[in-house]
């Protein structure tokens, strides 16, 4: 797993979206659309906006969301209102290329096998993302893939839901999809994510966040989360 230092979430999330641009331009050339797949948090946010701003052929991206919470429209605590914020507003990007997972229906099973099918629509059967990004947090978890629950052990679906966590049920890509994808884009910032970072780049699998494969990582860090890396697998960009 290689993991590229920058002194602060500000630079990470620049950094994050010129990544994107070019691997955005590369997938378009040879494939002709470009599906990533995101996950929420204040660095994506300022990434996404930095995103906005790019060149990029935006009439051949598709946005795909890692995970969301059970929660009304409009929610703050929804990502897709942070996704729809950071994108619609500034980037060339028709509301229906983001696919919004159906967290407000009455069969959650059922909006699991409807997005799954749409990921199969979109990025072929079984469904293979150009890049998905994650996150990390400070008890491991990543996506909405979280330590102890059920949804760990799905190898079956693509899409699955969660028990509660920190209030709320989730609903989240599964292992066997993030895992198929041809990059995973790491972005971890702040001292508090800096022991679990530490453990990911060890190849720790007994926190959920160990479990994504290494092989296709990359891992975009600021100096505080990655003060526990070891030396060897980290490179200081800034």
């Amino acid at each position: 797993m290689k993991v590229e230092i920058f002194p602060d979430a500000e630079w990470v999330a620049r950094e994050a979206a010129k990544l994107i641009v070019e691997e955005a331009r590369t997938a378009i050339a040879a494939r002709g659309k470009f599906v990533m797949a995101v996950s929420g948090g204040k660095t994506p946010w300022i990434m996404l906006r930095h995103l906005a701003h790019e060149d990029v052929p935006w009439n051949a991206v598709h946005v795909f969301q890692v995970d969301e919470r059970i929660a009304p429209p409009g929610d703050p605590d929804r990502n897709l209102t942070h996704l729809r914020e950071s994108l619609l507003t500034h980037a060339l990007l028709r509301p229906e290329q983001i696919h919004a997972m159906e967290v407000e229906s009455n069969d959650l099973k059922a909006a699991c096998t409807r997005y799954a099918l749409m990921l199969e629509e979109i990025a072929g059967s079984p469904p293979v993302l150009d890049m998905v990004h994650l996150g990390l947090g400070p008890d491991g978890h990543t996506a909405s893939l979280i330590p102890g629950d059920p949804v760990l052990d799905i190898r079956d679906a693509d899409v699955a839901l969660t028990g509660i966590y920190q209030g709320r049920r989730r609903m989240t890509l599964t292992y066997p999809t993030i895992n198929r994808s041809r990059l995973v884009l790491w972005l971890v910032t702040g001292g508090e994510k800096a022991g679990m970072l530490a453990r990911l780049c060890a190849g720790d699998i007994s926190i959920p966040a160990g479990q994504v494969r290494s092989d296709r990582s990359l891992v975009l860090a600021d100096r505080a989360a990655a003060a526990q890396v070891d030396g060897n697998s980290k490179t200081e960009m800034a």
